[in-house]
């Protein structure tokens, strides 16, 4: 959970890079509480909550996103092909899920080895 914490603490920070786990369990969190949401919505007979939701994690979303194509050497303006319909999801995805590079790259240290802060 303490990693969930960290991306909403760098909400709008957009340099340096994110781990794969970093962003997948990000990722995984915010589809589960979105899914819970939706269902609590249903239930409750409101439709606000899971839109709410999306609205406050879309720029962690999209920061942790830029920090994970950094971590693959790749700019944050990458994202931008997710635009192009399947062929872009598809790509982006091989992005994410592709090892980030070992050594030192033009967005800072690997975070796999740099030191906790």
């Amino acid at each position: 959970m303490n990693w969930y914490v960290d991306v909403l603490k760098k909400y709008a920070v957009f340099s340096g890079r994110a781990r794969r786990k970093e962003y997948w369990m990000f990722t995984l969190f915010s589809v589960i509480i979105s899914i819970v949401l939706t269902i609590l919505d249903n239930a409750l007979d409101i439709n606000f909550l899971a839109g709410l939701y999306a609205l406050a994690v879309l720029l962690p979303s999209l920061a942790v996103g830029v920090r994970r194509l950094h971590d693959t050497g790749r700019t944050g303006w990458w994202l931008l092909i997710a635009l192009i319909p399947f062929i872009g999801a598809i790509v982006l995805l091989v992005f994410f899920v592709s090892e980030g590079k070992p050594e030192v790259n033009e967005y800072g240290p690997n975070p796999k080895y740099a030191p906790a802060a």
